[in-house]
């Protein structure tokens, strides 16, 4: 979805990327990680070895809270950086897979929740990501539930179809953005 944003004209601000960013080899995100959970988070050559993050922080949610705590206020810093360093009147979208979770969603102006059943969701994990059905069972009950995402949510767009399907629904929503003649927006 954000992707396609960026293609129409939208300043995309993606948290995922900042959370590989801020934990990259030699910055002070990845050593105070190392310092909350030892060696065994690391690759051979000094990476974060995210899978065995992964398994310890989805397996226990003290310590997936630990992790939040170090790596949430390194991404909003770096998003917040990125949203000052934005052109005047641009639409500015924040892809924050976790916004419910981190409770920052009365920040946005608009918040869309791109929804997709629990099944398809699971097969999707398993498929896609090659998640185990347990690691794709965990995942899921560390996130939001899809009723706490739709509850806040301003618009939904609908993804238990294709990515076509997606994609014509993001454009929509654009359409309907440049329709109602917004010009700056944080989404």
């Amino acid at each position: 979805m954000s992707a396609r944003l960026a293609e129409l004209g939208a300043v995309v601000i993606d948290s995922d990327r900042l959370a590989r960013d801020v934990v990259m080899p030699g910055t002070p995100g990845l050593a105070a990680v190392v310092r909350e959970f030892g060696d065994q988070v690391l690759t051979p050559d000094g990476e974060l070895d995210r899978s065995a993050l992964g398994r310890l922080v989805f397996a226990d949610r003290d310590a997936r809270r630990r992790l939040e705590g170090i790596v949430h206020p390194l991404v909003r810093s770096r998003a917040a950086e990125m949203e000052a360093a934005a052109p005047p009147g641009a639409v500015i979208v924040q892809d924050i897979p976790l916004l419910v979770e981190s409770g920052l969603t009365d920040a946005f102006d608009l918040v869309v929740v791109v929804d997709v059943e629990e099944n398809l969701q699971r097969h999707r994990l398993r498929h896609q990501r090659g998640l185990t059905v347990a690691e794709a069972a965990e995942r899921i009950s560390a996130q939001a539930t899809r009723e706490e995402r739709l509850a806040v949510a301003d618009r939904v767009l609908d993804n238990n179809g294709s990515r076509e399907d997606l994609l014509a629904a993001v454009d929509r929503l654009w359409s309907d953005l440049v329709a109602a003649g917004v010009t700056a927006r944080k989404m």
